[in-house]
């Protein structure tokens, strides 16, 4: 089994990329003061609604769009919670995790008469970089990868640039770090909250679309699988700053994809699909370690 290989490569950049959608969405509602756990349930929705719009429109391009707005709506329901009627986010994140759940396996058998995955003669699915195949190095990457792939870090990274050099990114920062001071300044803290959460939304749509029309043209219920989760710890790992999410979510990209590798040479696939959420546990704990260990050397310092 060979892991540096660049076929290696491209199946951790497909794995991960799902995961940069969704785990930039929680670090702009990390940023806003949003602590957003409802990636999970987002993200199942975007991928549900990508494929019924790829179905219905016959366009997957079609099917990304409806992910991207059915999703931003269906974030209303966090945003105006918890940033308008100041209700427990975490709360209204778990019940919204769990209609998402509940939701996408009534509607399959409502519209499309069908139960566990759905996946019909023709469906669109997204189109690959093939004319990249001959070009060295990034050929083998990319060719077989969608455009939604390397867009990820254009948008992580454009992101992470607004929130520092934009004054609307730097207020967005100020709204999360210190809201009664963005408050006395005039800063409309509710709306900053508001569409930050639902902007977070229509990036869970995107992550979706990729995960069920470019990672594979199907859906099948329950198909995030934990991903929407490894985002949110993603977020915690690298405290809400999207620069530093690429290092945390290729991380989780290669234990899945090294899962896979692991599968084809007889390890068990129960112990292989449990390395990610394993890795997972692992890093959270040991970067909680680091920042308790910090935080007490600065106690002591300033005593």
């Amino acid at each position: 089994m060979q892991l540096f290989e660049l076929s290696f490569v491209a199946a951790v950049l497909l794995a991960a990329t799902p995961i940069l959608y969704a785990a930039l969405a929680g670090a702009l509602s990390a940023q806003a003061g949003v602590f957003n756990i409802a990636l999970e349930g987002q993200m199942l929705w975007g991928a549900f609604a990508a494929v019924a719009g790829s179905y219905y429109t016959g366009s997957a391009w079609g099917g990304v769009l409806v992910a991207l707005l059915s999703t931003a709506l269906f974030a209303v329901i966090l945003a105006v919670g918890s940033a308008r009627w100041k209700a427990d986010p975490i709360i209204i994140a778990i019940g919204t995790n769990l209609l998402a759940l509940g939701l996408t396996g009534f509607l399959m058998r409502v519209l499309f008469d069908v139960s566990g995955s759905f996946s019909p003669r023709g469906l669109q699915g997204l189109p690959k970089m093939a004319f990249l195949a001959d070009v060295p190095v990034i050929g083998p990457i990319f060719a077989g990868q969608t455009v939604l792939v390397p867009l990820a870090f254009v948008v992580i990274v454009a992101a992470g640039l607004w929130l520092k050099r934009t004054p609307a990114g730097l207020r967005l920062r100020g709204v999360g770090e210190h809201p009664d001071a963005a408050t006395a300044l005039g800063v409309n803290v509710a709306s900053y909250q508001t569409w930050t959460t639902i902007v977070g939304g229509a990036l869970c749509g995107v992550a979706g679309a990729q995960l069920a029309l470019g990672n594979v043209t199907v859906f099948t219920e329950n198909m995030t699988a934990g991903r929407g989760w490894i985002a949110v710890a993603a977020v915690m790992l690298v405290a809400g700053r999207p620069f530093w999410l690429p290092v945390a979510c290729l991380g989780f990209g290669a234990a899945e994809a090294l899962g896979f590798r692991l599968q084809g040479i007889g390890a068990p696939q129960q112990l292989t699909d449990a390395a990610p959420y394993a890795i997972t546990l692992v890093v959270l704990v040991l970067t909680r370690i680091g920042f308790a260990r910090r935080n007490r050397s600065r106690t002591l310092i300033d005593s």
